[in-house]
């Protein structure tokens, strides 16, 4: 497991950016695809080919939402939560595992939290 300083973290946040705003992209794709194939709403459609298609395109972002989350960890951190955007890094704090603690728009790593703890127990990270 990475163990990562705050400035490790940080320079990570413009690589995870662009990567977490495709993300969400593809998610409200699929959100929309996921309605339109629907045969609840497809009232008084026929076209089979249409679903057909629908799902196609749904198995294929959810290929590309999973990949994405892979790239995402692969740099070590974890994606916690889709919605937020919200990113942890494992790291020690006097010996003991914790996670920094980053979500999407954030411009900087501020905050932290124990394993044992999640996003409302963030606190504010020290600045030296």
């Amino acid at each position: 497991m990475m163990v990562f300083s705050p400035e490790k973290a940080n320079a990570l946040i413009p690589i995870l950016t662009p990567l977490i705003e495709t993300l969400w992209a593809k998610r409200r794709e699929l959100a929309i695809r996921l309605l339109a194939s629907d045969p609840a709403l497809a009232q008084g459609r026929e076209d089979g080919a249409l679903q057909a298609r629908g799902g196609d395109e749904v198995d294929t972002l959810k290929g590309d939402i999973v990949r994405l989350i892979e790239r995402i960890e692969a740099y070590g951190c974890l994606m916690k939560d889709l919605d937020l955007g919200l990113v942890d890094f494992p790291a020690l704090r006097a010996g003991r595992p914790m996670y920094l603690c980053w979500k999407a728009g954030e411009s900087e790593l501020a905050h932290w939290h124990w394993t044992d703890e999640g996003f409302p127990h963030r606190k504010p990270l020290e600045r030296r």
